[in-house]
């Protein structure tokens, strides 16, 4: 921890009349926030902040608080992320109210993995759990991280499905590192923190308040490329997710429920209002093929594979493979056919392992499934 840098954004914090769409402006403009502390008669000149909040900032009444935190802190051997930390987040450091740091206990390299949340009720059908645990295991599998809120229902079975697969899951708090709210979730805690990753912008301490949940929301979203809600009540706090989301530029897919089913109100309003319906993990990862393409070249590939005479809304000029695809892609060129499980055995892979590589060679265009768990390359693709 970069003890000087994490003083001045607890200074920043505790400032009354100074928030997060400020502290954006200010560490922004210095590149640092203990830069911008030690300039802050300047903030009004640089236009980062006003004369009143430059005012209150001088006036020192946050000390007590941001020492009170920072024992805290050190007293519980927190490791702590500030906003200009190379480790912090891109995705989450350009939305318009970013956290000034935060808590983290965990696998920290997940932060620099494609995001998807998975997000919906507390309450909700065998159905929904079933779903979430799914779309959380297949996201994970195909090596994006699935971000959720570690509440029960949706969010406990989106990170059982995610953290047991090599994109693993991140779960966001909404109360202090140190607490583990609900308590029933212990197991799951104790899993993330373990073999995931889990995160608050709350001080140790921090008790689970309602209006903290919505500020937790914020950053779900933020970590994520696009957001999944699996069940939704009209009026509810994954729906406060959905609009931060669209707000924030993200992607919002839903899963449909039965049509008269009580608790799936909000999730239909939000496919009248535009979302994308999700029918399995495949509608997700074609629609955020490009972003994951643009921003994350190491995940979707290094070789390029051409495709011959197909309608430009079904097949790219050119296809980009990792090494992986671009194996199990060359194996099925010259061997042809191959049942799954005599392709496993041709590249000595287990069934999770190939199972990601096809589905990602099926969503690029580049192979396809027939019945029986076989698959062959796509005619017009070739080396």
């Amino acid at each position: 921890m970069n003890l000087e840098e994490f003083r001045a954004c607890l200074a920043l914090k505790h400032t009354r009349g100074i928030g997060p769409k400020t502290w954006r402006e200010i560490v922004s403009s210095y590149g640092t926030a203990a830069g911008a502390v030690a300039d802050v008669q300047m903030w009004h000149m640089r236009g980062v902040a006003g004369k009143g909040q430059v005012k209150r900032f001088l006036s020192g009444k946050w000390e007590a608080a941001a020492e009170r935190e920072l024992q805290q802190c050190r007293e519980k051997g927190m490791r702590v992320i500030c906003l200009s930390d190379s480790r912090f987040p891109e995705a989450l450091r350009n939305i318009p109210d970013p956290p000034l740091y935060l808590y983290a206990h965990g696998d920290l390299s997940l932060l620099m993995n494609p995001g998807v949340a998975v997000v919906g009720a507390r309450r909700c059908t065998r159905y929904s759990t079933e779903v979430a645990r799914l779309l959380g295991r297949e996201l994970a599998r195909a090596g994006i991280t699935v971000v959720s809120g570690l509440a029960d229902g949706i969010d406990r079975y989106a990170h059982l499905g995610g953290i047991e697969e090599p994109g693993r899951s991140v779960a966001v708090l909404g109360t202090g590192l140190d607490l583990i709210y609900p308590a029933r979730n212990r197991d799951l805690w104790e899993r993330m923190s373990e073999f995931g990753l889990v995160l608050t912008e709350f001080p140790p301490g921090t008790q689970p308040d309602g209006p903290n949940f919505p500020h937790r929301n914020r950053i779900i979203s933020g970590l994520s490329l696009g957001v999944v809600v699996v069940q939704a009540a009209i009026r509810s706090g994954t729906l406060i997710t959905a609009r931060l989301a669209m707000e924030q530029g993200r992607e919002v897919f839903v899963v449909p429920g039965p049509v008269d089913g009580p608790g799936f109100e909000g999730s239909h309003q939000l496919v009248r209002d535009g979302a994308t319906l999700v029918r399995g993990v495949e509608d997700i990862l074609v629609e955020l093929a490009p972003l994951l393409q643009k921003r994350y070249p190491a995940l979707c590939g290094t070789k390029t594979v051409q495709a011959e005479n197909k309608p430009a809304r079904d097949k790219p000029a050119g296809l980009t493979l990792t090494d992986e695809e671009y194996r199990v892609f060359t194996h099925l060129v010259s061997a042809g056919k191959q049942q799954m499980e005599s392709l496993g055995i041709a590249m000595d892979w287990d069934s999770p392992r190939l199972s990601q590589v096809l589905l990602m060679l099926e969503l690029k265009g580049a192979v396809r499934q027939l019945p029986g768990m076989i698959y062959e390359v796509e005619a017009g693709c070739r080396i």
